[in-house]
This record gives structure tokens, C-alpha cells and sequence, in this order.
């Protein structure tokens, strides 16, 4: 499969299976992985993980990426009131061959940058509130898929949420 997809972390206490899985069944099935984060220094898991991000998210062109997913863990809310990200990721959404994903605390991004107007999603249960502030329904499953828009509500969610993003890149 020749798709390319942008996984973007926190640079602090990114939730580590949420992107080494989702990553691994990406890569496992062809698909070109480049991590973001604010910076491009080691950036540090929750459970200990280090990765060394590819790109900066501000500085990144999401155009060239299939789909756009963001990877949760205590410190992805940093992103929740990111306009400059917002922006991206609403303009992203525009192009209707792309899909945005994400999992655990992330949808929160999503809700708060407008993208879960009446979408189904759902999010780690302590952040369900975020949800439907964004206008958004919370529906509480593992994963939930509304159009092109994937999100999974935890670590335990890491391999369905892939498999549904590598299904929604395989046009199914």
C-alpha cells in the first residue's frame, strides 16, 4: 500500500502503544510513518519510550500525508487549545480523500478545532465531556469511525483503532 501517514505526539508523556502499535501495523501493511512533535529532540513516553520525532507538527506540510492521526497520553491536551494546529488540521479535513484519527485524549483536539460537529466519537471516559462540548456525540466504544474521522479511546483501542485507519486508507 503506497500511503503516508503523519503520527503527531506530545513531546512529554505521549502515550507509548498508541503509537508504536498503531506505527508497527502501519508499517507492516506499507504505509510510510513520519512522527511530529513540537520539536525534534527525543521525545518521552508515558511508560518510558524514546522517540526521536521526524518533523516539527507547525512546520509540517499535512498535505502530502493520507491520513493524520494523533496519538494520546496525559500530555496530548497540550494540543487541545493549539490554534495553529487547529487550523492545519481543519484545512487537512477540507481534501475529502483524507482521513484524521485519534485516540485516548486526543480526540480532544479534534473536538476543540470543530472537527466532531455532529460526528460520532469517542475518547478516554474521563474526557467524554470534550465530546459533546465540541458538539460532537460520545459514544464510549473502543473505536469509533464516522466518515473519515477514526478515534479510539485508549491503549487497549491501539490495534482496532490501526486496523480501522489501515481499512479507511484501503478505501473500505
Amino acid at each position: 500500500m503506497d500511503k503516508k501517514v503523519l503520527m503527531i505526539i506530545a513531546h512529554e508523556n505521549f502515550r507509548d502503544e498508541e503509537l508504536l502499535t498503531p506505527k508497527q501495523i502501519f508499517e507492516k501493511n506499507g504505509v510510510k510513518v513520519t512522527v511530529a512533535s513540537t520539536d525534534t529532540t527525543p521525545a518521552k513516553g508515558m511508560l518510558g519510550a524514546v522517540v526521536k520525532p521526524d518533523v516539527k507538527v507547525h512546520e509540517e506540510d499535512f498535505s502530502k500525508y493520507d491520513a493524520v492521526v494523533l496519538v494520546g497520553g496525559m500530555g496530548s491536551p497540550i494540543y487541545w487549545d493549539d490554534k495553529k494546529l487547529h487550523e492545519k488540521l481543519l484545512k487537512y479535513y477540507e481534501d475529502e480523500s483524507k482521513i484524521v484519527a485519534a485516540i485516548c485524549l486526543a480526540p480532544g483536539t479534534l473536538a476543540r478545532a470543530g472537527l466532531l460537529k455532529g460526528k460520532k466519537a469517542t475518547i478516554w471516559k474521563s474526557a467524554s465531556g470534550e465530546i459533546t462540548k465540541g458538539g460532537g456525540t460520545y459514544t464510549g466504544k473502543p473505536v469509533e469511525r464516522d466518515g473519515r474521522i477514526i478515534t479510539g479511546n485508549g491503549p487497549d483501542a491501539a490495534k482496532p483503532f490501526a486496523e480501522e485507519i489501515i481499512k479507511a486508507l484501503q478505501g473500505k
